[in-house]
């Protein structure tokens, strides 16, 4: 679809009339109309539907004697044979086509539950492709199997097979443009701090929130350890969850720049390496993430801010997604949540994952 008004490719195949006779395997340039007075009245035919032998009584019947016809020559494709090349260039591990094309349309499904991605850069390039195009939903949404992802077309009746040849190698490279990642089913350990919990004066509220988002993506919880604000107890109580065979370990409290917030600490004294500290998303600037080596080899570890107890959508969301997707985001990852990393804490309810949050980087 060239956007740039003086090279948008605007010809139109011309129509003929031919007699019914010669109108097998010809496309229709317009509806045909049928007309069953008291029942009904629709298109018998659709535009740009292929004449059949068989269509030919139900023709006659119509009174149509000529059809005014679209003569598809060998450098041209139908839009129907167009929309199912384009859809099958553009699926990749995890997305499966919607079905047959409908009046040119083809549909993306997500065939597994996982992470949807798409290469942006890649998908306007075959955007600009004339007389093409594909939409989709926002990158890095968590999909479920069955799940709409994108439609793709070629916009006219008839396209060129040059731009479709164009738009599939674009489409086609790297296994596909539109990718689900299945979410990895990781073993978690969760360490809460603070001096307050472990004493008893306020409930673990933490643990249960987000004990249930890890449930969501079907990981299993091993444990929820509850330290106080202790820099050698936090340290060890991490370390305890490596030894336990933890994929992934989670330290909530602590994480503000306070003197006797040293959780952040507690994780670098465990063996925390590659530290990302800070977030350009709210709620959720005070995230740390990272990564441990363990037993079974690299371990994420996760410090989350004190927003995720009192927020139903923060920055975990949006990171706890990715990693369980297999994701290894760095600091360039991280800064480029600030494009949608700010929630409009919607007045009507959280919507999310059905909203912007998160889905700009």
């Amino acid at each position: 679809m060239n956007l740039s008004s003086n090279k948008q490719n605007t010809s139109k195949p011309a129509g003929q009339t031919v007699p019914l006779s010669e109108a097998v395997g010809l496309v229709l340039a317009h509806d045909i109309t049928e007309i069953v007075p008291g029942k009904k009245k629709g298109p018998a035919f659709c535009k740009g539907h292929v004449v059949t032998e068989q269509d030919l009584p139900h023709l006659s019947r119509l009174g149509k004697q000529h059809l005014y016809v679209l003569d598809i020559g060998p450098d041209q494709m139908h839009e129907n044979d167009a929309a199912e090349l384009l859809a099958r260039a553009l699926c990749g591990p995890g997305v499966q086509t919607a079905g047959p094309p409908k009046e040119g349309k083809i549909e993306l499904l997500a065939a597994i539950d996982g992470l949807f991605y798409v290469d942006v850069d890649r998908l306007t390039d075959f955007n600009l492709v004339p007389d093409v195009m594909c939409a989709t939903i926002h990158r890095h949404s968590p999909v479920k199997s069955g799940q709409h992802l994108a439609g793709t077309r070629a916009i006219p009746l008839v396209i060129g097979r040059s731009h479709v040849d164009q738009a599939c190698a674009i489409a086609g490279s790297n296994g596909g443009l539109l990718v689900v990642k299945p979410f990895r089913r990781l073993k978690v350990g969760m360490v809460v701090t603070g001096s307050e919990v472990a004493s008893g004066l306020i409930d673990d509220k933490f643990g249960p929130i987000v004990s249930k988002k890890i449930s969501t993506f079907k990981s299993t919880m091993i444990g929820v350890n509850i330290v106080t604000d202790d820099r050698l107890a936090i340290a060890n109580n991490i370390k305890g969850f490596l030894d336990q065979g933890a994929e992934m370990i989670i330290v909530t409290g602590g994480m503000s720049v306070d003197p006797d917030d040293i959780t952040r600490h507690a994780i670098s004294d465990a063996g925390g390496r590659d530290l990302v500290y800070g977030a350009p998303v709210l709620p959720g600037a005070m995230l740390l993430l990272g990564v441990l080596d363990g037993p079974t080899g690299t371990v994420p570890i996760l410090g989350v801010p004190a927003c995720a107890m009192y927020y139903r959508t923060t920055v975990l969301d949006l990171i706890l997604a990715r990693i369980l997707a297999g994701e290894q985001m760095n600091r360039q990852d991280i800064a480029a949540l600030a494009h949608g990393g700010f929630c409009w804490s919607c007045e009507d309810g959280c919507h999310f994952p059905a909203c912007g949050f998160g889905r700009g980087a």
